[in-house]
């Protein structure tokens, strides 16, 4: 065999399980058609979201509704060709997102969440990968102060409840945390807990070099299909066949196209999303990540510049990037953050792996022995990955999971 455990995508998941995996004394091999770090984990906002207790849920007001229905905002945009397959996905996404059902799915996910500082903070220390990586939190800011004041009243008691360091910001005090915004917002929620990170790639990077250093292979090449024959695994690579007794899925939005053969019908979707790097304009310096909860973007300070990232796009799997959403952003992001000039030649276009009642997939596949997945992580891929990738090693390994791994469970989709 070419390694014990086998881990196939080596996105901030999928490195992860193996750093976890490699501590705990197994020989494991990190296979990706890419480098570590290049695909979803590489075009994020860069945030590890301690204080997000409640998942990002399907809008259920009919004024919301009506907006995205029209195909002109900025936080969502949909190909109308696209929505035939993605209805049904959509329609349970919609049903999950009901009070009751999505305060189960916040309690489910608590945690992880919980966790998420904690165990990045442990692989960041043990890879000196501390110099990417700043504490402050970020801020949702806001235009009207209808919105603002309802958002405040929501989030003042998730941070009772959960014990989260928040502060609410008016006019004025924005100003000076944030002197360099131009005018636009009225106030903001500065939630302090959360950490961000200035290279998501390059952190999800220094995370594989940690694997290595502690004796793991990584190994380039996409995997095609997979078998299991005589106890072993088997994984098809366009270089050849790799062997292992154990196998981790952790590809995200691809993760289907492997495990779909095996006759898994796990409701993944993918959420698209782009960005674009900007220059840091005179004066116009920026401490934390902020959301224009409004409009629906998110800019944040980067090695490269200012990421505006922006919301989610409905489109066809494999279909042309669209220029349509990044460019309603930044009409909205060029003068509150006084965007200089772009600092990439194209926009950079990823998808994020999702299910929808909002829980990743973790855990043992079910019906074939010694095949794990750790996918679908709902746009909070950098926060959950080593949490994730703790949990499920320690499934693997016989010892006694610190978390409750039964809510992630591939099973509860048959």
């Amino acid at each position: 065999m070419d390694a014990e455990v086998l881990v196939v995508g080596a996105g901030i998941v999928g490195v992860s399980v193996a750093v976890h995996l490699v501590q705990r004394g197994r020989k494991v091999m990190l296979l990706d058609r890419r480098g570590p770090g290049e695909e979803t984990s590489h075009g994020n906002a860069g945030l590890i979201e301690r204080a997000s207790v409640v998942p990002y849920g399907f809008p259920r007001d009919l004024a919301t509704l009506l907006r995205y229905a029209g195909n002109g905002q900025t936080a969502l945009r949909y190909d109308w060709r696209a929505l035939p397959t993605f209805l049904p996905w959509l329609a349970r996404y919609w049903r999950e997102s009901a009070p009751a059902r999505l305060a189960r799915a916040s309690r489910d996910m608590l945690p992880l969440i919980a966790h998420s500082v904690i165990e990045h903070d442990r692989l960041i220390e043990r890879a000196g990968l501390s110099a990417l990586v700043k504490p402050g939190g970020w801020m949702e800011a806001f235009r009207t102060e209808a919105a603002f004041q309802g958002r405040l009243a929501v989030c003042e008691r998730l941070a009772a409840a959960h014990g989260l360091a928040m502060r609410a910001l008016d006019r004025d005090g924005l100003q000076r945390a944030e002197a360099g915004l131009g005018p636009g917002f009225i106030g903001a929620i500065h939630w302090m807990d959360p950490k961000s990170v200035v290279d998501p790639g390059q952190l999800t990077r220094g995370y594989a070099r940690l694997f290595q250093s502690l004796g793991g292979t990584l190994a380039t090449g996409e995997a095609t299909q997979i078998a299991h024959r005589g106890g072993t695994w088997r994984v098809h690579t366009a270089g050849g066949e790799l062997a292992a007794r154990e196998l981790v899925i952790a590809q995200g939005p691809w993760s289907m196209e492997l495990i779909g053969p095996l006759g898994y019908r796990i409701p993944l979707k993918a959420k698209r999303g782009y960005h674009m790097h900007y220059a840091v304009a005179s004066g116009a310096t920026q401490s934390v990540p902020i959301a224009d909860c409004e409009i629906g973007y998110v800019v944040a300070p980067m090695q490269r510049g200012l990421r505006l990232t922006t919301g989610v796009e409905i489109a066809r799997p494999g279909s042309a990037p669209s220029p349509i959403q990044l460019a309603r952003a930044e009409g909205w992001a060029r003068d509150v953050f006084r965007l200089g000039r772009r600092l990439d030649d194209a926009a950079w276009m990823g998808a994020r792996p999702c299910t929808p009642d909002m829980r990743p997939v973790i855990g043992p596949a079910g019906r074939h022995p010694g095949l794990w997945f750790a996918f679908g992580h709902n746009h909070h891929g950098l926060t959950l990955g080593p949490a994730s990738g703790r949990l499920l090693a320690e499934m693997m390994t016989g010892t006694g999971p610190y978390v409750d791994p039964r809510p992630y469970s591939p099973a509860r989709f048959g």
